[in-house]
């Protein structure tokens, strides 16, 4: 076990535990009695309306060789090289209407009544996430970083690089629990607060442990750590997600304490997208993002290439966004710096010069760029989910037709437009 925390192989056993009915987790090498663990997120509320059919698990595992090629045509996130386990943690529901494929619909020249299930087409993929537990969308083996609170913070920096991870839960030894997460944020928020200039060395960074840094930082603004069960519905996961505005969520087990998995939006929408072929599909992903008024249009944050990287982080820190478009004297989108790029500074060790410009910065990009993902705003919803996903990528940058930035569309805003919109909740303007 490293001094930072635990680096280990998070396995899935595939016996049921007799207790709870499901299967449980390793015992984690870190972790004891969590019982101090922060209270789960917040989940909206329950209306009472007519409920659609339950959405029909076994359709899907009625062609094993088809779904392997699923999992083969879309591998697994960087970050853990692993293939999903679409193994359920409950038996398969029993659909109480017909299952039947819009493909395969007769062709009729009069008007057809609807039968409830196709009215329920618009919130297919809401059911969908419903039917699932966080538990399903964890890897089978993945690789988990837990940093002790007493970890100085520069240490803790250079092992995120080191094992190609971009947070960690924090373990707080005196409560025995996990108290929160250090992620590339903490990183520039370091550097925004403490940088002076190149001839002046950051001692925060150098010589402050993970507490200490948590004091100063948070002080009145602390909150509980937003984490969730694996029994959770995958529902409630991209609720937390948006709702509490951040990237990355811990899936805690609460009987045994262990922290199993990190869940992010692109892990989830890469899990929907293996299924979307064989779901209904519903009207508004033939819809264009204009028209169902998706992504962020006004008061764009962006930099540009001769821009110096310590004013690149203030305005993360400033307007709270994950990514700034590189954009030309034309305002044309010539690059992108995003905070992941960021890190790149600890790995290079040339955080002491945060003068220098975005241009020079990126020079020192670690994995091969393939260039700025972009889309426009009359395509439709499901080319753009299409491309998000293979392109493994976290947001597209919309431009004109002359390659001029109009908007952002991140993962969020799409995950709100497939899942939340349909129940009725719009989690992005929620307090």
């Amino acid at each position: 076990m490293k001094r930072f925390g635990s680096l280990r192989a998070s396995k899935k056993k595939k016996e049921p535990d007799r207790r709870t009915g499901r299967r449980q987790s390793e015992p984690h090498d870190l972790v004891g009695n969590t019982s101090g663990i922060s209270s789960p997120p917040s989940t909206p509320p329950t209306q009472a309306v007519k409920q659609p059919p339950p959405f029909p698990l076994e359709a899907y595992r009625s062609e094993p060789e088809r779904l392997e090629a699923r999992m083969r045509s879309y591998s697994s996130p960087p970050d853990t090289g692993q293939r999903f386990s679409l193994r359920c943690s409950k038996p398969p529901m029993t659909p109480s209407a017909p299952i039947a494929n819009s493909r395969s619909r007769p062709v009729s020249t009069t008007p057809l009544i609807k039968t409830p299930f196709e009215e329920s087409e618009s919130d297919i993929y809401m059911r969908f996430m419903k039917s699932h537990k966080c538990y399903d969308i964890v890897p089978t083996s993945s690789k988990l970083v837990v940093f002790d609170t007493t970890l100085q913070v520069k240490k803790a920096f250079f092992a995120l690089v080191a094992n190609g991870v971009r947070a960690a839960p924090l373990w707080e030894t005196k409560k025995q629990s996990f108290v929160g997460m250090l992620t590339i944020t903490d990183f520039i928020n370091i550097l925004h607060r403490y940088y002076k200039s190149p001839m002046v060395q950051i001692y925060e960074l150098e010589e402050h442990q993970i507490e200490t840094w948590r004091e100063l930082y948070l002080q009145e603004t602390f909150k509980p750590l937003v984490n969730i069960s694996p029994d959770a519905s995958i529902f409630d996961a991209v609720y937390s997600l948006i709702k509490n505005k951040i990237h990355r969520l811990p899936v805690i087990d609460p009987v045994s304490g262990n922290a199993l998995y990190i869940l992010t939006h692109k892990r989830i929408l890469k899990f929907l997208q293996l299924f979307v072929c064989e779901m209904p599909k519903p009207a508004f992903m033939k819809q264009t993002l204009e028209e169902l008024t998706i992504g962020t249009y006004h008061n764009i944050a962006f930099i540009h290439p001769n821009t110096p990287i310590i004013k690149a982080l203030n305005i993360f820190v400033d307007r709270r966004v994950s990514a700034l478009p590189v954009v030309d004297e034309s305002g044309k989108v010539v690059d992108i710096y995003s905070k992941f790029d960021v890190i790149n500074l600890a790995a290079e060790k040339t955080y002491n010069n945060l003068d220098i410009t975005v241009t020079q910065a990126l020079r020192h990009r670690s994995q091969y760029f393939e260039g700025v993902m972009k889309c426009n705003r009359l395509e439709t919803l499901e080319t753009i989910v299409d491309r998000i996903v293979k392109a493994e990528v976290h947001r597209l940058v919309v431009v004109d037709e002359n390659a001029r930035i109009v908007g952002i569309v991140s993962l969020s805003d799409i995950l709100q437009a497939l899942v939340l919109t349909p129940a009725g909740i719009n989690a992005q303007r929620s307090s």
